[in-house]
């Protein structure tokens, strides 16, 4: 059965109210285009929250040459694939986005609780893959910069505006960089970023800005149905964090090094670490983990398995499949997993 091996997927572009998706077209191999298809849902078992299209299960990943949704594979075969888990428990997706995204945060846990009916909120991380020039990212208030500030700028977005960005830092980013992002901190990614995106398995986003690009939000993409003071509940104006983040050697030798990119001394709801081989070995052993590939090619092999893999591919281990596999080559893959 298809869970006894790596799980493979269809392509899976979901809409946004922002454009990208051209540097796709080198990292995929494809012809994408800047389109209103900038990001790729990876093994993903959630349903985007889009106001502006009607596409049942958008978002959910379907099981390549089977049309089976993942959702529907886990409910039909939950212990082969997820094994004592509950869920898969992550969503992980590619961004490229040829102009800055709104001003915006996201719930912790508790917001997602009462306002969502949701045990998770949405913290979040970034690879940066590739970029456009002039790519940055925004990160956090100023200093000093207060609720009224925000509430002032907010107004004044409405009219159309740039007047939020003012308020927050700019990170210039290059390939290799790591951020994350805290329930709550205010952020935006700017034009020009190709990222992978790890973060809690929910679509909740707050952003009170009321313009992206060309697109004038409505006031439920703005504030996901609750009143506009609440939603503001969902920054916080004195959290800061720092970027990009370094990366932990859990073990290295002359043909493997393997690092922590995301871990727990940074957030208890996923993890992220990075696999580089030289023509080493590494055996995958983490159930419901999400690997893809960001630079190079090599193969799977194990229970009379084989199969190339290369850039811009991506799976999921199911649990039929933990200590069966091994991935060789020159390579670079994430490990992602909750």
């Amino acid at each position: 059965m298809f869970y006894d091996y790596p799980v493979f997927f269809e392509k899976n572009r979901v809409f946004r109210v922002y454009t990208g998706g051209k540097l796709f077209s080198d990292f995929f191999g494809d012809d994408s285009v800047d389109s209103n298809y900038p990001e790729e849902w990876v093994a993903s078992d959630v349903a985007a929250l889009n106001e502006a299209t009607d596409i049942e299960n958008e978002g959910v990943s379907v099981i390549k040459d089977t049309g089976i949704l993942l959702t529907d594979a886990i409910r039909d075969h939950k212990k082969e694939i997820l094994g004592d888990k509950s869920e898969i428990g992550i969503l992980t997706k590619f961004i490229d986005s040829s102009v800055r995204l709104p001003v915006q945060a996201h719930p912790d846990k508790e917001f997602s609780e009462i306002h969502f009916n949701s045990s998770h909120g949405k913290e979040e991380s970034w690879i940066i893959i590739a970029t456009r020039p002039g790519a940055k990212v925004f990160y956090g208030f100023k200093d000093g910069v207060t609720k009224e500030d925000f509430v002032k700028a907010i107004k004044e977005a409405d009219e159309g505006k740039n007047s939020m960005e003012p308020l927050l830092n700019s990170l210039e980013v290059v390939p290799g960089d790591v951020v994350y992002i805290p329930a709550k901190f205010v952020h935006a990614i700017g034009a020009g970023c190709l990222l992978l995106e790890i973060q809690e398995p929910t679509d909740f986003t707050i952003q009170p800005e009321r313009y992206c690009g060309g697109y004038r939000l409505s006031d439920k993409e703005m504030y996901m149905g609750i009143d506009p003071v609440t939603a503001l509940d969902c920054f916080d104006f004195d959290k800061s964090y720092f970027a990009p983040l370094p990366a932990l050697n859990i073990y290295s030798d002359d043909t493997i090094l393997y690092q922590s990119l995301i871990g727990p001394d940074i957030t208890k709801s996923f993890n992220v670490r990075m696999i580089t081989l030289t023509g080493g070995k590494f055996l995958m052993d983490k159930t419901a983990a999400i690997y893809v590939v960001l630079e190079g090619s090599g193969r799977i092999n194990g229970e009379g398995y084989d199969k190339e893999i290369k850039r811009g591919d991506y799976f999921l281990l199911p649990h039929n499949a933990v200590d069966k596999f091994l991935i060789s080559g020159d390579i670079k893959i994430a490990e992602c997993y909750s």
